[in-house]
């Protein structure tokens, strides 16, 4: 159990705080509410070490526990559960199938939490590593409403879209760094054993050198005499601008240049609407409060200005404002999900609504990373071609002034 400090509205109108105690800050959401309150935050009151060292242990082995084998086990599940299998039996089932151990132990918890008299939502709400708030969330009102195999079937729907998403994004990246890390290696390479051998040649015969070309042999003097400390140097750079992109900040900072990037900045928007989307449908479909399934939303999103407009809808829903409001008023959502959201709250078809603008822009999202590569195919080109242009430049000009003289 774990201590919870929570927000509430009474029946009256008035705000109020407190603490208690719960195994989850869903649980808690779920009592605060059956007792006629309306609950705006809950947060957990960190005291120290929840679990005892075992349950610590097991939680850092289930960091290895990949998205593809949870995808997996809730559609295992979910079709067990379906042809008449007991709860426990198909966990027991795919405890022994499975040849992760760091997943097999933790079924194995889930199997005994289960023999005790608990709930899965409550057992696996003991593994936040693995098994993200959204998951627990939708667990527990699948138990609540007797649909618990729907539920895990709408789960691993749900993981497998953004898991796929995220694939394609990534893979749309890979292109453009392996091509831009490959010039990166062949110019130090130049830099080393190439330029050398002509800034010799131009140090014998003592021309006057333009300042591009003093430019690149100064580079080429320091990483031939300097390497180690070269590659310290940029590995140090790198590390600089990572840490930075952590700092709240940076991470603000890059989230706005992205934004403004051509192509980039539409991909952002697309992909945070179909995961906001995804998110919210599959969570109301499973009976999930409007408020909390705003709150898990937020969670799932990693951008800090869409977290920014979760926060503001969660407040706009509990003040009696409908959720299009919050949609509309910014300019990171593209007008048609607020639109589309609005006809969803006016048709009470909200989850169907929410669901059709997910599909629509992993569609897009999908063309877009098909096509990243045209687009990219030819900026690397004028780049690649702009970089061995200045350094050809830069060492064939002396050359000519020194046959000139000649």
């Amino acid at each position: 159990m774990a201590k919870f400090k929570y927000k509430v509205r009474e029946l009256s109108g008035e705000d109020a705080t407190g603490e208690v105690e719960g195994a989850d800050r869903f649980t808690v959401a779920a009592d605060l509410r059956s007792a006629g309150k309306t609950v705006i935050s809950v947060e957990e009151v960190k005291t120290g070490l929840t679990f005892n060292i075992n349950m610590d242990t097991i939680n850092e082995k289930l960091s290895r526990v990949k998205v593809q084998e949870l995808i997996v086990f809730a559609h295992n599940l979910s079709s067990m559960m379906k042809a008449g299998l007991s709860l426990s039996r198909g966990i027991s089932i795919q405890e022994r199938q499975t040849k992760n151990p760091a997943l097999k132990k933790t079924l194995k918890t889930l199997i005994d939490e289960i023999g005790k008299g608990s709930t899965l939502s409550a057992g696996m709400a003991k593994f936040p590593k693995v098994f993200s708030p959204i998951f627990v969330s939708m667990v527990r009102a699948g138990e609540e409403s007797g649909g618990l195999s729907e539920s895990l079937l709408v789960i691993g729907d749900q993981l497998e879209k953004s898991y796929l998403l995220k694939k394609k994004i990534k893979g749309a990246l890979i292109y453009p760094t392996v091509v831009i890390a490959t010039l990166f290696i062949i110019g130090v390479l130049m830099f080393i054993y190439v330029v050398p051998t002509l800034a010799a040649t131009f140090k014998e015969l003592n021309t006057e050198l333009p300042t591009s070309t003093k430019i690149i042999m100064w580079i080429s003097d320091f990483l031939t005499n300097n390497l180690l400390l070269g590659i310290v140097g940029i590995i140090g750079i790198i590390t600089a601008f990572i840490m930075l992109l952590r700092t709240k900040g940076g991470r603000r900072a890059f989230e706005k240049v992205s934004f403004r990037l051509p192509v980039v900045g539409d991909l952002v928007r697309q992909s945070n609407s179909a995961r906001t989307a995804r998110t919210l449908s599959s969570l109301l479909a499973s009976g999930v409060d409007m408020v909390e399934a705003i709150n898990i939303t937020k969670d799932v999103l990693q951008n800090s200005y869409y977290k920014e407009v979760m926060n503001v809808a969660a407040e706009s829903v509990q003040k009696g404002k409908p959720l299009s409001s919050s949609f509309m008023g910014n300019d990171i959502y593209p007008l048609l999900v607020g639109d589309m959201v609005e006809v969803g709250e006016e048709t009470g078809k909200l989850s169907e609504m929410l669901l059709n603008l997910a599909l629509f822009y992993e569609n897009e999202v999908s063309e877009a990373t098909k096509n990243m590569s045209t687009v990219i195919e030819p900026l690397l080109m004028v780049f690649i071609g702009g970089a061995v242009g200045f350094f050809a430049i830069s060492m064939i000009s002396p050359m000519y002034s020194v046959m000139s003289n000649i």
